[in-house]
């Protein structure tokens, strides 16, 4: 099978359910973006102090898989995948990793600057692609249905990798960089 099929040379793409629209359509964008942060965390999974992460990195990768899909499947469509859609107890599970990421750190109420080591600075560009992505769901759901789970799963991604960033500085012995707007 060619990997290149030419549908698409005219600015257009399939959907789930075969209907076609423009690559530009704020259903592509969002599954385009949430596609996009699924790259990233696998950039997350090739830093060096990334394996103790690995496991749930990939479940997180899964999930956007199957995110990605239900994005790309309008309203009204009958269910045309396998992929599981999410449910509240994925993004439960999120806050249960943010907690156990938070306990190993010191609480701030300041603003971080992001960097540190190579995997905390991979997990903060992860993170503000994760925002990104929740940007075009929640512009998705203003002309669209778009269930809540899936901005709530979102919201407590970007949550998690900030945390894990943190997390990803204090193992390796590195202080967060505090940010001074003054400066």
């Amino acid at each position: 099978m060619r990997l290149y099929t030419r549908n698409g040379d005219t600015g257009e793409t399939s959907l789930i359910d075969g209907s076609r629209v423009g690559k530009d359509h704020v259903r592509v964008s969002a599954s385009g973006d949430v596609d996009e942060l699924n790259a990233w965390l696998g950039f997350c999974r090739s830093a060096p102090a990334a394996p103790a992460m690995d496991t749930r990195i990939r479940k997180l990768q899964n999930e956007l898989l199957a995110l990605g899909s239900e994005l790309a499947t309008p309203p009204g469509t009958d269910k045309t995948t396998s992929i599981p859609w999410l449910n509240e107890e994925a993004w439960q599970r999120l806050e249960t990793w943010i907690d156990k990421a938070t306990e190993a750190v010191v609480p701030t109420r300041d603003f971080i600057l992001p960097g540190g080591t190579e995997l905390a600075c991979r997990l903060h560009l992860t993170r503000t692609s994760c925002r990104r992505a929740e940007r075009s769901v929640v512009t998705l759901s203003r002309s669209s249905t778009v269930r809540p789970e899936v901005i709530a799963y979102l919201n407590r991604l970007g949550d998690l990798l900030f945390a894990w960033a943190r997390q990803a500085n204090h193992e390796a012995g590195v202080l967060d960089l505090i940010g001074d707007a003054e400066s």
